[in-house]
C-alpha cells in the first residue's frame, strides 16, 4: 500500500454581493460582479450548448475573481445549467444537489471557453481551484469540447499544496467530462477522509456512489494526475493520520477506521501526461473500470513511491482494465495493490505497456492482498527496465494469476540476462499460471525479434513472432 495522504486545506470562505437580474422570456439567471474582473476566454466551443430540463443562470466571478455556492441556500435546483463565464480564481461549491434523473449541470458559458484556478498561488488559503463539498448529482465540464472548460494550477514552489479539481465530504454521483487540466499539484482528488465522530465516514457505515471521470485532459501537475479513492488502509482518529501497517501495530488508546469507498468508478477516453507523480492512481474502490485512457511521461520527479503509469490501489476490489496505452515514463506501467476480499475478481486485458526502460523499474507490478484472483491476458509488455511482469506474495497475493496470451518483449533493458523469468517473475510466495498451445504468453528477446511496427501500436508485422498474442487496438 503506497504511504501517500494528501490532506485536505482549509478554505476561508469569503461571500461578495451579487446583483441577480431575471430575463422572464428566456428563463434565464445573470450573475453580475460588482467590478469585472479577469480577460475574457477567447477559444470558442464547436457546438453550442443544448437545452436542459431546468433554468439556466450564467455565473461569473466576483469583484476578487471568485464564486462561493452553498446550494441549501441557492435557488438551484436538479436539471438546472450553470453557466461558468469569465476568468475564475476559484470556485468552491457546498450542499449542491441534483437527481438522479436530472443532475445540475456546470459547464462553460454558450459561445466562451472558462477558465479557472490561480496559475500565481504559492501558498495559504484559496488552494482548490474548483472544489465541490457534499455535492450530488452533478455533470462537471463541457457538452462538447474539453478546450472550452479549463483548469489552470499553480507553477510556483508551493504548488504541491494546489489541488485543481476537488471532490470531497461525501461528494458522488458525479460525472467529470471534456474539460482541460494543467499544472497544479494534484489534478482530480477525489475521497472523503473520517472524520472523529462522524460514523458516516467510517467504512462500511456508507459509500460513495457512481463516479464518471472521461475526456479529460490532464498536464504537467506535480503529484498525481488523478488521485481517486483513500488509499490509507487505516485512519487513526486521534492523531488524523494514516496508517497502513498491519492492527498489531496500531497505537494503544488510538481509534482506528477504514475510510469509506467508492463504489462504480469508470475512468475513460483521458489522456494523462507530464505528471510529476502516478498518472491515474485509484484506491478504496469497488467494482472500478478504467479504459481507453493514455497516460506518457508520468514520474517525472523520479520517487519511486509514486511511480505508477495506472495504479489499481489498496482496498479495490472487481476491477477491470483495458484497452489503456501507457508509454514512455519513470517507474513502473501498471501497479496493482487490489483485493481479494468477498471473493472480488480483476481483470487486465488487451493493454499496450511499452517503455519505461529508464530507472530499471519492471514493467507490471503486482503485490495485492487477500489472494486478489486476477487475469492477465492479451497485454503487450515491451521495453521495460527490469522485468515484464513481476507477482509479489509479500502482502497475500499468493493465489496464482492467470496469465495468458500476453506480448512480452524485450524486458532487462537496464541492464542483466534475459532469462526465462524475465519475462514472468515470480517471488515471495506470489504465483501465475501461465497459458499453453493458442494460450501461450510471448517471450521475445528483442524488439527487432518480435516483427512489430511500433509506428502502429506494435501490431505484428507479417510473420511476426507474437502470433495472435498481445494488444490489438481496437
Amino acid at each position: 500500500m503506497k504511504k501517500h495522504h494528501l490532506t485536505s486545506q482549509l478554505l476561508m470562505l469569503k461571500f461578495a454581493f451579487i446583483a441577480i437580474i431575471y430575463f422572464g422570456s428566456c428563463n434565464k439567471t445573470v450573475v453580475k460582479p460588482e467590478t469585472p474582473h479577469g480577460e475574457d476566454p477567447t477559444e470558442q466551443p464547436s457546438t453550442p450548448n443544448p437545452p436542459v430540463k431546468g433554468k439556466e443562470y450564467t455565473l461569473v466571478p466576483d469583484a476578487s475573481g471568485r464564486l462561493v455556492i452553498d446550494g441549501a441556500k441557492s435557488p438551484y435546483k436538479g436539471g438546472d445549467a450553470l453557466n461558468l463565464k469569465g476568468r475564475f480564481l476559484s470556485i468552491n461549491i457546498t450542499n449542491l444537489n441534483g437527481t438522479a434523473g436530472s443532475p445540475i449541470i456546470i459547464r462553460n458559458f454558450d459561445g466562451t471557453a472558462v477558465k479557472i484556478g490561480n496559475p500565481d498561488w504559492n501558498g495559504g488559503s484559496w488552494a482548490e481551484a474548483l472544489s465541490l463539498v457534499n455535492c450530488h448529482y452533478i455533470k462537471i465540464g463541457s457538452e462538447s469540447s474539453r478546450t472550452d472548460f479549463i483548469i489552470d494550477g499553480s507553477v510556483h514552489p508551493a504548488r504541491d499544496a494546489y489541488f485543481n479539481l476537488v471532490l470531497s465530504k461525501h461528494t458522488d454521483n458525479i460525472e467529470i467530462r471534456n474539460l482541460t487540466i494543467r499544472n497544479g499539484g494534484t489534478g482530480i482528488w477525489a475521497k472523503t477522509d473520517p472524520v472523529k465522530g462522524d460514523a458516516s465516514t467510517y467504512y462500511p457505515n456508507s459509500q460513495m456512489e457512481n463516479l464518471l471521470i472521461h475526456d479529460v485532459a490532464i498536464s504537467g501537475t506535480n503529484n498525481e494526475a488523478m488521485y481517486i479513492g483513500h488509499t490509507a488502509t487505516y485512519w487513526d482518529l486521534n492523531a488524523n493520520t494514516s496508517y497502513y501497517g498491519d492492527p498489531s501495530g496500531f497505537t494503544p488508546g488510538s481509534q482506528y477506521v477504514q475510510p469509506i469507498k467508492w463504489h462504480n468508478v469508470k475512468i475513460y477516453n483521458n489522456q494523462v501526461q507530464d505528471g510529476g507523480a502516478d498518472g491515474i492512481q485509484t484506491a478504496a474502490i469497488d467494482q472500478l473500470e478504467v479504459y481507453s485512457n493514455t497516460v506518457t511521461n508520468w514520474g517525472m520527479r523520479h520517487n519511486s513511491s509514486h511511480n505508477g503509469g495506472i495504479l489499481i490501489g489498496g482496498r479495490v476490489t472487481n476491477s477491470y482494465v483495458h484497452d489503456n496505452y501507457v508509454h514512455d515514463g519513470w517507474g513502473e506501467l501498471l501497479q496493482f495493490y487490489g483485493s481479494g476480499e468477498n471473493g472480488s475478481k480483476h481483470v487486465i486485458s488487451n493493454n499496450l505497456f511499452v517503455n519505461n526502460s529508464q530507472g530499471g523499474n519492471d514493467g507490471i507490478s503486482f503485490r495485492g492482498t487477500d489472494r486478489a484472483a486476477v487475469t492477465i491476458s492479451n497485454n503487450t509488455v515491451a521495453l521495460t527496465g527490469g522485468v515484464s511482469l513481476r507477482i509479489n506474495g509479500e502482502k497475500g497475493m499468493t493465489a496464482a494469476l492467470v496469465v495468458m496470451d500476453n506480448a512480452f518483449i524485450q524486458p532487462r533493458m537496464s541492464g542483466g540476462a534475459i532469462t526465462y523469468n524475465s519475462y514472468v517473475y515470480t517471488e515471495n510466495g506470489g504465483g501465475a499460471v501461465e497459458g499453453t498451445g493458442d494460450k501461450a504468453n510471448s517471450r521475445i528477446p528483442s524488439l527487432d525479434a518480435a516483427g512489430v511496427d511500433i509506428g502502429n501500436y506494435f501490431s505484428p508485422k507479417a510473420g511476426s513472432a507474437i502470433g495472435v498474442t498481445g494488444y490489438r487496438k481496437k
